[in-house]
């Protein structure tokens, strides 16, 4: 089986959850750690599917690396290969497939509730969801939906909070999340919780009932990874 390819592109924003997922359904992943200067691969034929994690970078920025993330989106597109993205990640699959990213209303940082757009794809995508689940969230920036896409997933704070398009994920929230990564993002970005809103929880919020929240965004997680693999463990005989 090919790997995926896990791009990171700071090191405390790494696969998370994701990662034990991959090792449940012995699935190979490679990291190409942008933080590291990592070379970028020219195009995806290697790989069983992109994942792209998140950062602090706007996918606005002129790095090359955005170029070359956004060039391999493109192709992997083209190719009917699966593509996820969190974050940042969602924000760079929906630049390339023709969307925009700007800023947000307002910053969501914290455990706040989603819910579903009720569509066919958040049918689809979605198993055994329920509206109101606290999902963690960490940004200032959103994407909108581009053309042939639909939207799955939204909340009062961010319109647009994950959609997908054939084998593409594109999540604004952070479902790869573990109990020590809230942690530490809490305590490394903490300049950022000093203002308080309601959209913008303190340290203490972040923290409360942390295992509790975590079991219950996994439960969300869990069946959404699931589904997005669904083409490469079908394209290896396996079922999910």
């Amino acid at each position: 089986m090919k790997p995926l390819l896990i791009f990171r592109h700071i090191e405390c924003e790494g696969p998370g959850y994701l990662a034990e997922v991959l090792s449940h359904y012995n699935i190979p992943w490679q990291l190409i750690a942008i933080d590291r200067n990592d070379p970028l691969p020219d195009n995806p034929g290697d790989c069983s599917g992109l994942v792209f994690m998140g950062g602090p970078m706007s996918v606005n920025d002129d790095h090359p690396w955005i170029r070359q993330e956004l060039a391999l989106i493109q192709d992997a597109y083209r190719q009917g290969m699966p593509v996820l993205g969190h974050c940042l990640g969602g924000q760079l699959i929906s630049k390339a497939l023709g969307g925009e990213v700007t800023a947000n209303p307002l910053r969501e940082i914290g455990w706040h509730p989603v819910r579903s757009s009720k569509g066919t794809a958040a049918s689809d995508w979605l198993e055994g969801f329920v509206d109101g689940v606290e999902l963690f969230h960490w940004h200032g920036e959103t994407f909108s939906v581009p053309d042939g896409a639909e939207l799955i997933l939204e909340n009062d704070w961010c319109a647009h909070q994950a959609f997908a398009i054939d084998n593409i994920l594109a999540l604004q929230c952070h479902v790869e999340m573990t109990a020590p990564m809230v942690r530490e993002w809490a305590g490394l970005y903490q300049d950022e919780l000093d203002d308080p809103s309601p959209a913008v929880q303190s340290v203490m919020e972040i923290n409360h009932d942390l295992e509790k929240r975590i079991t219950a965004m996994q439960a969300v997680a869990a069946p959404l990874y699931r589904r997005w693999l669904r083409p490469v463990l079908q394209a290896h005989g396996s079922n999910t």
